[in-house]
């Protein structure tokens, strides 16, 4: 199948015409559009990358079993730091992000200088192939007119031939010889113009083409260097779920090496505080420690249950259990005088 190229397909039929010329600029604006907005998106892309990172770092600085010790702490400090080293590492990759943003815009900038060029160039060329055509169908008007008029004035001179004196002749054959030599000026000028247009058309032509080449080579680089970047994007991305992994790989490590019986002994070692529990606490009666004075041994009726004293003992009326005393002397007395 034949390849189609820009040079043999954006041609027009109407000499002033620009149409395909304007519809290879206006789809070359369209790409210039596609690469900004790539450009923006990768742009946005790193800030995304970047806030996350910073956010991802600030974590990581977060304490997070500060407490622990042993096998588990160690796990846990590795997941800090390969937290950290993640964060590094999306940081890194905004960084990449952003250097390959700059080599689009640079692309682009470098594309437009020289479409800039090529477009002065065939603007030029345009308003002069313009300007030549307007003055060419001016003078091939005048061209045409002034050859009615020669034709007028023939006629009318041959009309006139037998009819007319000897100087109303001479005056209609000075006036055809006069119609003559401006037909022949403006048809002078008229092809002289031709000319000029034809060499104007000649360049026109040729200046066309090689910006057709200029212009397709462009958008085959751009379309190249999209598709490059978009790829090259996406293995970024897809190297950096690489790296994430790797390094979270070494979180699991850890706890693969994290031993829950390693750690419980290892507390026990550390902060043992005996092996033998305390003594039970027996019953201890507040009684327990009242004696009769004189008396040892002599044990005391048990007091009531909580400690509380319970009620007098209520005396016996027995003779054998009462000694009375008495008195002899009449005349004594408890009240003194």
């Amino acid at each position: 199948m034949k390849e189609l190229h820009f040079k043999d397909n954006f041609w027009s039929h109407d000499m002033v015409s620009t149409a395909g010329y304007d519809s290879i600029i206006q789809h070359l604006n369209e790409g210039k559009r596609t690469c900004k907005e790539i450009e923006d998106f990768m742009k946005a892309r790193a800030s995304i990358e970047e806030k996350y990172a910073k956010d991802l770092l600030s974590l990581s600085k977060k304490v997070c079993g500060h407490n622990e010790m042993n096998t588990l702490k160690r796990s846990l400090d590795v997941f800090k730091l390969q937290t950290e080293n993640v964060s590094l590492s999306h940081l890194q990759l905004a960084q990449t992000m952003r250097d390959e943003a700059k080599k689009l815009e640079d692309f682009k900038e470098k594309q437009k200088e020289i479409r800039k060029k090529v477009e002065q160039q065939m603007d030029a060329l345009h308003k002069q192939r313009a300007t030549q055509y307007k003055k060419t169908m001016e003078t091939k008007k005048t061209y045409e007119q002034k050859c009615r008029d020669k034709e007028d004035a023939e006629q009318n001179m041959n009309r006139s031939a037998n009819t007319s004196n000897t100087k109303q002749q001479e005056k209609l054959f000075s006036r055809a010889q006069q119609a003559k030599m401006t037909a022949d000026e403006a048809d002078r000028m008229y092809s002289q113009n031709v000319s000029v247009l034809g060499k104007i058309r000649e360049d026109w032509q040729k200046e066309h083409v090689k910006a057709c080449e200029v212009f397709e080579k462009q958008e085959v680089e751009r379309i190249s260097t999209l598709r490059n970047i978009v790829w090259t994007h996406l293995n970024q991305l897809s190297q950096q779920c690489v790296t994430s992994d790797e390094l979270y790989e070494e979180v699991r490590k850890s706890l693969e090496q994290c031993d829950i019986q390693e750690d419980i002994e290892h507390f026990v070692n550390l902060k043992r505080t005996g092996d033998k529990p305390p003594a039970p606490i027996l019953y201890d009666s507040f009684y327990s420690n009242q004696r009769a004075p004189g008396t040892p041994g002599q044990q005391g009726p048990p007091g009531p249950v909580g400690g509380r004293r319970g009620p007098l003992p209520t005396p016996r009326n027995a003779e054998s259990d009462v000694v009375y005393s008495t008195i002899q002397d009449p005349s004594y007395s408890v009240i003194r005088f």
